[in-house]
């Protein structure tokens, strides 16, 4: 679990950050959502509490977004569980060290391997902070982030709400967020990502919460858990 102060936002680094660190934060984000745009409020009801779902900041969490994407969650759960050392803590001052195959072993693609050791190589060497970038405003770590080669927009915007805990991030470029607003809203075909986004607008500072409920909507509707897996 995040530590943070009390407080639910904070100014780290020269910008206004809104962080979300438990169920209540959640909750709060979602009464503020509601009074925002009261077409959420029968898809809230219907739903019931929305996922936390947070897990600490670092490499390890970056690492298990990028092995979850693309694949099955019980595929992802496997090669994560190849991943991880002895003792379950996987560190990029690990992964840095491990042979050159290791990733065949793991069952990972030869791009995702990749990606995990330009990152890996990053943090270990400290040109990269994963923690501390959980404090940069959201567009400013996005930016650093998806400078890393291998790490898109949907890759950095999940790690920013799950690891992170900010608070105004929409991953418009999700199929499944995609297909929830339009399934929600009733539109004759799912909003693309930049259309998605303008929309998403509306729900500033509390577009990840916006995210959590059209998820869980989107689960309810097609009976699968769509909520990434970070």
């Amino acid at each position: 679990m995040l530590s943070f102060a009390t407080d639910l936002s904070f100014e780290p680094l020269g910008g206004y950050v809104q962080i979300i660190r438990n169920d209540d934060d959640v909750s709060r984000g979602l009464e503020a959502l509601l009074g925002l745009d009261p077409r959420l409020a029968p898809i809230a009801r219907d739903i019931g509490p929305l996922p936390l779902r947070l897990r600490e900041p670092g490499f390890a969490g970056l690492a298990h977004i990028i092995v979850s994407q693309m694949v099955s969650r019980a595929s992802a759960e496997a090669i994560w569980r190849r991943m991880l050392p002895a003792d379950g803590l996987l560190t990029a001052e690990g992964y840095v060290l491990l042979h050159a195959e290791a990733w065949r072993e793991f069952g990972l693609s030869r791009a995702k391997a990749e990606t995990l050791s330009r990152i890996a190589d990053a943090v270990a060497s400290g040109r990269l902070d994963l923690s501390g970038l959980c404090l940069k405003p959201p567009d400013e770590a996005l930016g650093e982030l998806t400078a890393l080669k291998g790490v898109g927009p949907w890759t950095a915007e999940v790690y920013l709400m799950f690891c992170g805990g900010h608070a105004d991030v929409f991953p418009a470029g999700d199929v499944a967020l995609q297909n929830a607003v339009g399934a929600a809203f009733g539109l004759a075909a799912r909003p693309q990502a930049k259309a998605l986004a303008a929309q998403a607008l509306a729900w500033s500072p509390w577009r990840s919460v916006a995210a959590r409920l059209f998820w869980a909507y989107y689960a309810a509707k097609t009976r699968r858990d769509m909520v990434p897996t970070a």
